[in-house]
């Protein structure tokens, strides 16, 4: 059976989702119990790592040797990453926190998210392009 060209990136979309949807929550309900302080550092550690791993898939859709399809890309970063980290939980994490009236945890939080995110992105990119590039010229010297 084959699947219509036009359904497969949204196939890859949502197999992707599902792992990646439970991997959040699985993540989260592991990590709950070790912060009780009230901050939301589980949400935090899935966007971080989130971030590190959309940075390292990314550069593998526009590699010269080794590439990835673009139905696994999809499926990876739209898909997988694209429900592991969400933006909505990361707001109502900040809104609650504002309404608890913790406006340094807040802004730390903030912080955080924004520059370990940005961090971790440009890690996982840099460790990929890294890998790239001995992949492709394995006698180049470091």
């Amino acid at each position: 059976m084959t699947i219509h060209p036009v359904l497969r990136p949204a196939l890859a979309v949502a197999l992707g989702a599902i792992p990646g949807a439970l991997s959040r929550f699985l993540v989260e309900a592991y990590l709950e119990p070790l912060f009780p302080s009230g901050l939301p550092v589980p949400t935090l550690i899935v966007n971080v790592t989130g971030c590190f791993l959309m940075g390292a898939i990314a550069p593998l859709g526009f590699a010269r040797t080794f590439t990835l399809h673009p139905d696994l890309r999809l499926l990876l970063t739209t898909g997988f990453l694209g429900s592991y980290t969400t933006f909505s939980s990361y707001e109502l994490d900040q809104t609650q926190l504002v309404a608890a009236r913790n406006f340094s945890g807040e802004m730390l939080y903030w912080l955080g998210s924004t520059g370990l995110g940005l961090g971790a992105l440009q890690l996982g990119t840099g460790l990929t392009l890294w890998c790239l590039d001995r992949w492709e010229n394995p006698n180049a010297t470091p």
